[in-house]
């Protein structure tokens, strides 16, 4: 039976904002997330679901669970071979303790034997995500851990069809990785011939959209993923190997900017990805019946489209152009951080998570500056009516139009103009004039907001009665937060509206 590579991943990234519609509360906890697979396959149609083991809470008993509940689904669509994956994201080595390396790759060892005690196909699994990936080594890393364990022999391990080398998805996290990761790639598929004196079947490269952009800001991490998309398409042809690349897209245009209701311009955008996420508000904020055609549509037009291939000439430009909106962005964030952890504090919770450390936490040239992840950033600037997609944008277009870049980043970011006036859909100027009278940080914003709305020749800002009411309620949170008191309410209440906590 041939595989078919899934283009939609259902997450377990906490950022809806209203309840699934198969649960009773908006927290799910772990001890839902097997129902919450299992409908994500036969309820709403997508191909693969991301099982978490990075960072949160994680059932181990997951392929049990499934196989135990749900018999006659996977009977007639086995894990792996009938159109639907399960696929692990593995701690980090280089973040999380060894222990849970440790357990779930003895889990991905074990999922033979559970799938043959259920006469099912065998493997179930064979793909595990890398997070944080930036060298080939630590790919190929992985795999020699896993199969010292899988030539571990003692009778009572009773380990049966066992996967022998799992495929390895590295997730590429940060702008310049994300740049460079052809030549990762490249250097890994050299190191496995050497290794296994063979070239794995195909790769699945996963770039990530959040957190490359909470890092850099919105225009690089676009810029980014361009230009490795464009780099793929090139390697396939000097490898002779197909990429299948992973785009970490959510709901609103900071993280990513896929939601329900625009699918064939996110494919447009983003064409030459083969598989997107597809993040707990795109799934439970939105009318369902609207997310399960939106899926259908993914599964159509992802696997047909094709990357831009962008010239030397033109890469080098964009490469070019990537410090300025970095700059801009960059020493406005580290400025304001303060606010922005304070409204993290209030935000509700929606899984079951262990700390976790982002990219903030790691010395890369930006000081000190913790942050939180990216749903709780963005939704803390969402929150008080300054979505982050303004900051830096400004500034940087205005600087790339003086240089002549402006055509240039028109073309590979297709529909900046799109995003950037959906986010402005949410914008409270008064709050960010209020701000701006106390810091200069926030003075820099409004003037990135002053600079786009010239350029593209628009007016940001609340047009609708619901946007009207997010406005009000913007207005409430930043008045709550400057008198110490708590805003959690009206928080809940904006995220809804915008179909999204962050």
């Amino acid at each position: 039976m041939k595989r078919r590579i899934p283009a939609t991943m259902a997450t377990q990234h906490p950022d809806h904002a209203n309840k699934p519609y198969w649960h009773t509360e908006s927290f799910i906890s772990t001890q839902f997330e097997s129902l919450e697979a299992y409908l994500c396959y036969s309820d709403l149609g997508i191909e693969e679901y991301k099982w978490d083991w990075e960072g949160k809470l994680v059932d181990e008993s997951i392929l049990q669970r499934l196989f135990s509940n749900y018999f006659e689904f996977f009977k007639k669509k086995p894990l792996g071979w009938g159109g639907t994956y399960l696929t692990y994201r593995l701690p980090n080595p280089k973040v999380e303790t060894e222990f849970r390396i440790g357990r779930s790759l003895m889990n991905l060892a074990s999922a033979a034997s559970e799938a043959k005690h259920f006469n099912l196909p065998s493997p179930p699994l064979f793909e595990v995500i890398l997070p944080m990936t930036q060298t080939a080594q630590e790919m190929l890393a992985i795999q020699l851990a896993y199969r010292e364990l899988h030539q571990l022999k003692h009778p009572l391990y009773r380990l049966e069809g066992i996967l022998t080398n799992p495929r390895i998805i590295p997730l590429f996290e940060d702008v310049p990785t994300i740049i460079n990761s052809d030549q990762i790639l490249e250097k890994y598929l050299k190191l496995h011939k050497k290794k296994f004196k063979k070239y794995p079947l195909y790769m699945r490269p996963y770039l990530a959209r959040s957190d490359p952009a909470l890092n850099f800001g919105l225009v690089p991490t676009v810029i980014a993923i361009k230009i490795a998309l464009s780099r793929y398409k090139k390697l396939e042809k000097k490898i002779n190997l197909p990429l299948f690349p992973i785009i970490g897209a959510a709901v609103l245009p900071f993280r990513g900017g896929l939601n329900p209701l625009n699918v064939e311009r996110f494919a447009k955008e983003y064409q030459g990805i083969k598989t997107t996420t597809i993040q707990s508000a795109f799934r439970y904020d939105f009318e369902k019946e609207a997310v399960k055609i939106a899926i259908q549509k993914l599964n159509k037009l992802l696997p047909s489209r094709k990357a831009l291939e962008i010239s030397p000439a033109e890469e080098k430009e964009l490469i070019t152009i990537i410090p300025i909106f970095e700059k801009y962005y960059r020493e406005v964030v580290e400025q304001i951080s303060p606010i922005i952890n304070q409204l993290a504090s209030f935000l509700p919770k929606r899984r079951e998570r262990v700390q976790h450390i982002g990219l903030y936490g790691y010395s890369r040239g930006v000081g000190k500056v913790k942050l939180p992840r990216a749903i709780g950033f963005t939704a803390s600037f969402y929150s008080i009516g300054i979505p982050p997609e303004f900051i830096g944008t400004g500034r940087g277009l205005k600087q790339a139009a003086r240089q002549n870049h402006l055509n240039l980043i028109k073309k590979y970011y297709k529909f900046i103009k799109e995003d950037l006036s959906e986010a402005g859909r949410f914008l409270n100027k008064q709050n960010l004039i209020k701000l701006s009278k106390i810091s200069k940080n926030w003075r820099l914003i409004l003037e990135d907001v002053k600079n786009i709305e010239e350029i593209f020749e628009m007016d940001l800002g609340a047009k609708t009665l619901e946007e009207r009411q997010h406005q009000k309620l913007t207005s409430k949170i930043l008045t709550s937060i400057k008198k110490s008191k708590d805003p959690s309410k009206e928080i809940l209440k904006a995220a809804l509206i915008r179909k999204s906590l962050g």
